[in-house]
């Protein structure tokens, strides 16, 4: 499980297996997030059957231009593959499903071929409102030609999600803020609200971080634009003000894909892990975990495992949507840089509130994202002959 992505879609489908669904996996090995099928995980067994296509879905400096030209969607376009609908193809020609899950909107070309094959419900599970990351990427973005050319390619993608909108028999948005605004953009049919869920037995909090001086950690895919754009934002606006305030303090960043350029800007006290062999022992290292978003959508899944593993994490806004927790009751939250520093100044003088702090969020996220009892509403509303809504 490399992403919040793919977390939430294995945790999800383990849950649903323990409730005694057969769940098939298709999915796009892709040269972005490449994984070697050769050796998959033992934990992979709750599948009934997995199938994979190699994708090459990495940016290609002509289609990218000729795509202005186009009414298509760029976005959308790099996962269109031949190889993927032919598999899938075979798959609703040998088998009879009830209900075809797609795993993001980057699917959705495939539903007509679903319906030409299949008598099965299709659900969609929108991880986020695509367009409206790159809506906040786009707002970030300070270089105007780079800025005009992302608002072409945002413009193209919000026309084809909401174009998909109607083609859907029930959606499963990861929070109700995101389902409210599908609705407002015309979705009509049903869905469940599916917040991503963890398995809190697979997380064992090491209490350890906190009796030792104050860290920072942070985790995260860094080819995923919202991750860099918050690291180097952090990085280049308020960390030289926070090192001089907290010179011992240490910011120790892990993900894989990081940039070398990234690498290089050799800011004090930062040390770049890379890819890390377990996050959950990463995160466990450290007392603090930032996450310090300027765009995004949807719901971080990192917040979630930091949380069940007892830590504080400090978040923006933007970051913990989705999330509703308290401020200094099971997290802290901070936009500006004044604080970012007023939030660390309080972890590093009160190590008994911060302790504390870690302890209630364990119980929020083992109270409220449960995958078991995520599942559970799935499959009450795929058994729904009405499919009736359930927020």
């Amino acid at each position: 499980m490399k992403d919040g992505e793919s977390l939430a879609v294995t945790y999800l489908s383990k849950a649903l297996n323990e409730l005694g669904c057969e769940v098939t996996l298709l999915a796009m090995n892709t040269s972005k997030h490449y994984f070697d099928t050769n050796h998959l995980p033992d934990s992979f067994n709750h599948y009934q059957a997995i199938y994979f296509t190699e994708l090459d879905n990495r940016i290609n400096a002509f289609e990218a231009f000729t795509n202005l030209f186009s009414k298509d969607s760029y976005h959308i376009a790099r996962f269109v593959s031949s190889a993927f609908e032919k598999i899938l193809i075979q798959l609703l020609s040998e088998n009879e499903y009830d209900v075809i899950q797609l795993e993001s909107l980057y699917l959705a070309p495939y539903i007509d071929t679903i319906r030409k094959h299949s008598k099965a419900k299709i659900a969609m599970r929108a991880h986020n409102v695509e367009f409206e990351i790159w809506e906040r990427i786009t707002f970030n973005t300070k270089n105007p030609v780079k800025k005009w050319y992302l608002k072409h390619l945002v413009e193209k993608l919000k026309r084809f999600e909401i174009a998909q909108l109607g083609k859907y028999d029930i959606m499963l948005p990861i929070t109700e803020r995101d389902a409210k605004i599908f609705r407002k953009l015309g979705y009509n049919n049903k869905y469940v609200v599916t917040p991503i869920g963890i398995d809190n037995r697979e997380y064992m909090a090491d209490d350890q971080s906190f009796n030792q001086a104050a860290s920072i950690s942070f985790i995260g895919s860094l080819d995923w634009i919202p991750n860099l754009e918050g690291i180097q934002y952090f990085l280049s606006k308020m960390w030289g003000d926070i090192h001089r305030k907290f010179p011992t303090l240490k910011f120790h960043i892990a993900g894989r894909n990081t940039p070398e350029w990234l690498k290089l800007m050799n800011y004090p006290n930062v040390i770049f892990h890379g890819e890390v062999a377990s996050a959950k022992d990463f995160i466990n290292e450290h007392s603090l975990m930032l996450v310090p978003l300027q765009s995004g959508s949807g719901m971080r899944a990192k917040i979630l495992e930091g949380m069940a593993l007892g830590k504080v994490v400090i978040s923006t806004p933007i970051g913990l949507e989705g999330i509703y927790a308290g401020h200094k009751e099971h997290v802290l939250i901070a936009e500006t840089k004044e604080e970012f520093i007023d939030c660390i100044q309080f972890a590093t003088q009160n190590p008994q509130a911060i302790k504390d702090i870690g302890n209630r969020a364990q119980v929020f996220v083992a109270d409220n994202y449960d995958n078991l009892q995520v599942a559970k509403k799935v499959v009450n509303a795929y058994q729904s002959k009405t499919l009736e809504l359930v927020s």
